[in-house]
Formats: structure tokens, C-alpha cells, sequence
């Protein structure tokens, strides 16, 4: 059976036989993947009225603990997206009243971005159908296979570079 990617592979072939294109097979599958999953997730979120990107900020502040804050600096590490994204995304957020800006008690030009009660409420509203909704994601291929396609997955970013951020 082929995919597109199959289709890419075999014009290549044809018109640059010289030139062994198997990369295409890994990382045009990959970017074909990443846009279908993106596409999804985005849709399964719409259903909240959020998008992925003030998902990400959600998740990431509840992930952190209580008190569920986390500057905005640390905010930029690790959903990995420039400063004036995440901007965009609290701004968003703390007009839906699920994030607030704390200052510092000390120094007010710092600030803490926290969950208000709305917004851990939402998380907790949505998370557990959003780990649903990957693992019917994921269906077309048992866990064991899962699991492997992790463990390469991880090697591959880690190969690229890839580290955890705090």
C-alpha cells in the first residue's frame, strides 16, 4: 500500500535516479503527520473554544503544581514559541479570565502567570478527553509499536539536539 509520500519518492526517483531520496520516506512522513495530528488536535480543542497554542500555556501551568504559576520567561522555554507568542496566548487567556498576572511582591515589573480557578477547572475539564482523543489518534498501530515509535522518536530529537527545558 502507498501514501503520498510514496508518490513524492517515485517522481524523485525518476527524475533524479542518481540521488537515493529515503530521507523523504522519514521526514516527509513526519511532516505529513505533524500537520494531520496539528489539524486534529486543533479541531478537538476548538470544541472548548481554545486553540492549541492557549492549550499549551494551560497544560503547562498546571503541569508545574500548585500554585499553578510560572513566569512568563519560563513559559517561553518550554513551550519553545517566541516571547510575543506567549504574550498573545496570556493575553488571550487572561481576557477569558483562565490565567492572572501576579506581580511580584517585591518588584512589580515581574510578574507570575497563573491558573485562576476557571482555568484549572478547564484543564481539568479537558484533559482526560484530550489523552482520549490522542489514543484514538494512535489507533492504527498496537501499543507495543507505540512504544517502540517513542523510544525512536526520542533518540531521533535527542540525536537533533533536542533537551528537556525547565
Amino acid at each position: 500500500m502507498s501514501d503520498a509520500v510514496d508518490t513524492v519518492r517515485n517522481a524523485w526517483s525518476r527524475e533524479r535516479p542518481d540521488v537515493d531520496n529515503w530521507p523523504v520516506g522519514v521526514v516527509g512522513r513526519t511532516q505529513r503527520l505533524a500537520r494531520v495530528l496539528e489539524d486534529e488536535l486543533q479541531s478537538f480543542f476548538r470544541q472548548f473554544g481554545l486553540d492549541t497554542g492557549e492549550v499549551d500555556v494551560l497544560f503547562t501551568l498546571r503541569r508545574s503544581g500548585a500554585p499553578y504559576g510560572l513566569m512568563p520567561t519560563q513559559l517561553v522555554k518550554t513551550l519553545m514559541v517566541t516571547s510575543g507568542a506567549v504574550t498573545k496566548r496570556i493575553n488571550r487567556l487572561e481576557a477569558r479570565k483562565f490565567v492572572e498576572r501576579i506581580p511580584d511582591t517585591l518588584d512589580r515589573r515581574i510578574v507570575q502567570v497563573r491558573l485562576t480557578k476557571q482555568g484549572l477547572a478547564m484543564v481539568d475539564r479537558i484533559f482526560a478527553p484530550h489523552i482520549a482523543n490522542e489514543a484514538r489518534l494512535l489507533e492504527g498501530l498496537d501499543r507495543d509499536k507505540l512504544d517502540q515509535l517513542a523510544d525512536l522518536l526520542r533518540t531521533l530529537l535527542q540525536s537533533l539536539g533536542d533537551t528537556p527545558r525547565r
